[in-house]
């Protein structure tokens, strides 16, 4: 049987795309976003965060995520729980969670969150993702670049807040406190609906750190932006099984940017 003219490279356009889909599918994210992250008298003290499991790019579909091992804050080297403040939710049917707490002295507040390890039957491994935001308070300009000890965490180079859009965040990945020489960072924009891909190579960026294990990456829209750092660092038995599958450690940050009117 003879095809179409034209049919084929159709077909192997369609086929990529798919299997595009398919990849960017995997790209899971940790999403830690709050109401802001400048507080002042002006804007009020009080803060809620947004926490769902999610792909932030495609706006979903989100995947289930049950109580974190750890929810807290950290402010002049102190850390604080915030484990009582969850409150749970669903988003696209799965568990979500969240969160209300007010800041009262000035200071950067860097939140964190360590979620249960989430196993990926597509991928045959676990995704553990260590994920912060730093919030600045009262215009203190304070302790923008401080790390809160995960195993895997990126170091901010660039202040995480009063950023405009365009601008470049440069950040440091670390394995147990060392530099990662070339390590894979992956980045997404919170979409909200309002941006269309032109093809699902373009939910996740993918870039690669330095020599020193610094990145940078230039956001080109105002809003909330995550990135990833993935390191593959030890086993763990699969669900109802003694077969050792890899654990991916991500140390996540957000940051939002601005747009110069």
């Amino acid at each position: 049987m003879s095809l179409p003219c034209g049919f084929l490279p159709k077909l192997a356009l369609t086929l990529a795309i798919s299997t595009a889909v398919v990849g960017t599918a995997q790209a899971h994210f940790q999403k830690m976003i709050p109401s802001a992250n400048v507080v002042d008298q002006d804007s009020g003290t009080q803060v809620t965060f947004d926490l769902t499991f999610t792909h932030p790019m495609t706006n979903g579909p989100a995947m289930e995520m049950v109580t974190p091992l750890q929810f807290g804050v950290q402010h002049n080297g102190e850390k604080t729980d915030l484990m009582s403040s969850l409150t749970a939710k669903t988003v696209d049917g799965k568990g979500a969670f969240d969160a209300k707490t007010t800041i009262k002295a000035p200071g950067g507040y860097a939140f964190y969150l360590e979620p249960v390890p989430y196993f990926e039957p597509a991928e045959g491994k676990y995704i553990i993702q260590y994920t912060k935001t730093v919030i600045d308070a009262f215009d203190a300009g304070e302790d923008w670049d401080q790390m809160v000890g995960f195993p895997v965490e990126i170091e901010p180079l660039t202040r995480p807040y009063g950023i405009w859009t365009g601008n470049v965040f440069s950040g440091m990945v670390r394995h147990n406190g060392d530099p990662v020489p070339f390590a894979e960072v992956e980045v997404e924009y919170a979409n909200d609906g309002s941006v269309t891909l032109p093809n699902a190579t373009f939910a996740t960026q993918v870039i690669k750190a330095d020599a020193n294990g610094i990145f940078h990456y230039a956001m080109p829209k105002d809003g909330w932006w995550v990135f990833a750092a993935l390191i593959e660092d030890g086993t763990m038995a699969a669900p109802n099984s003694e077969q050792q599958v890899p654990v991916e450690r991500g140390g996540v940050i957000w940051v939002k940017t601005d747009a110069m009117n």
